[in-house]
């Protein structure tokens, strides 16, 4: 049985454990050290800390501050791990904590970090979803039960100060040119969590320190669904000993991760296995991450196939923008879906966190890009195929999703 090198409490906040931390930073002290060929387990919290409860209310969801995110368990440093090297993670195995068998979906607040669907759906949303083993199903969104396809939302490896300096300069450089919008994240020491670091160094990592939010070259926060249980990553190695972090773990999650907290979101565990290759990056050309996928995954063959175009809501023609015809191909599936009785907010829901394929269909058509979102239909409980007949309303509006107006 692999040993369990970082445990996490509920019960108690992320910011008490030294072997967690919310920023990225070549300072952050290893958490925990392995060597090549190793095979171990971290425990993780869900990527909020625990703040978004098991209950009816979105209120935590309209609530949150987002600068707190997100919560990573590690940085696990590999023995002999140097600048150019490929750290290679074998995701051995992947699971909720038994003492939380559940996950939550959330629609943030337009006034707190928005979502893709922003300006339809504006205020806090949520939905709780159990895990019935490999499968899950919930009380705010009936009618669909489907098979979770596991995974780390975030991992990678810590940057070199050389990649800070140039990501939070290049992401500074965004910001101002529009101040008043919400283009990037900047540093922000007031809720950084620095893992071991302490005093004056914690103080300086922490005004430096590059926030979780997006990916970047190293990895982090890119949202994959199919890194589940069997996939390989080769992560490029930028600082001795690599310093591996994982955490925002998904249950389930649609490519896209449209709803922003946009998948089944949990704590648990992830078992994975490191091996290096040696001078990698040069070897192979690599400066972003690249991976195998899960060879174990929901057998879904049945779908519904949504195009959109980049053509926005008010009509206006933009040139090959694929963000906004995979905005419109989601939208179409919403109003379909509407038509058997969900909600609006119910519809995005299961694009979020069903195993729903994004895919880039058309780049090359001038003006028009064109992208499709697959839906799968064998996770309803009623047949969603269009017929001569018509959609068959089968959900009456009893069950709705919490919903917290803005202060």
């Amino acid at each position: 049985m692999a040993e369990t090198l970082i445990s996490v409490d509920l019960n108690q906040s992320p910011t008490t454990n030294e072997n967690v931390h919310n920023r990225w930073h070549p300072d952050i002290p290893m958490a925990t050290w392995v060597n090549p060929g190793d095979d171990f387990i971290l425990e993780t919290y869900d990527w909020t800390g625990g703040f978004i409860k098991n209950n009816d209310s979105a209120d935590d969801v309209r609530d949150i501050d987002l600068s707190t995110v997100h919560y990573l368990t590690g940085p696990v440093g590999v023995k002999g791990a140097e600048p150019g090297d490929l750290l290679v993670v074998e995701l051995l195995d992947i699971g909720a904590k038994d003492d939380s068998l559940w996950g939550f979906n959330g629609f943030f607040s337009k006034k707190n970090g928005g979502g893709f669907l922003t300006e339809h759906f504006p205020q806090a949303q949520k939905s709780i979803w159990d895990i019935e083993g490999m499968f899950t199903k919930s009380r705010h969104v009936p009618g669909v039960r489907y098979a979770g396809l596991i995974h780390p939302g975030l991992i990678g490896c810590l940057p070199d100060r050389k990649m800070l300096e140039m990501w939070n300069s290049r992401e500074q450089a965004l910001i101002d040119t529009n101040p008043t919008g919400s283009l990037a994240n900047p540093p922000f020491a007031g809720t950084a969590h620095m893992g071991k670091l302490t005093g004056d160094a914690k103080a300086k990592a922490a005004a430096e320190g590059a926030r979780t939010v997006p990916p970047r070259e190293h990895g982090g926060n890119c949202d994959i669904k199919d890194l589940s249980r069997g996939a390989k990553v080769f992560f490029p190695v930028y600082v001795e000993g690599a310093g591996l972090s994982v955490g925002d773990l998904h249950f389930s999650q649609g490519d896209g991760e449209i709803t922003f907290c946009g998948a089944i979101e949990m704590a648990g565990w992830v078992h994975m296995k490191v091996t290096l290759i040696k001078g990698g990056m040069a070897k192979y050309g690599i400066k972003n991450p690249i991976f195998k996928p899960s060879p174990i995954t929901p057998t879904y063959n049945d779908y519904l196939i949504f195009e959109g175009i980049s053509v926005d809501e008010q009509g206006k023609q933009l040139y090959l923008d694929v963000n906004t015809a995979y905005r419109q191909a989601c939208l179409n599936a919403i109003e379909y879906l509407k038509k058997f009785g969900y909600s609006g907010a119910q519809a995005y829901s299961i694009l979020g966190t069903a195993p729903v394929q994004g895919h880039i269909s058309g780049v090359v058509d001038v003006p028009n890009a064109c992208a499709t979102l697959w839906l799968p239909t064998q996770i309803f409980d009623f047949d969603i195929n269009p017929t001569a007949a018509g959609p068959v309303k089968h959900l009456d509006g009893s069950i709705q999703m919490p919903l917290s107006p803005d202060l």
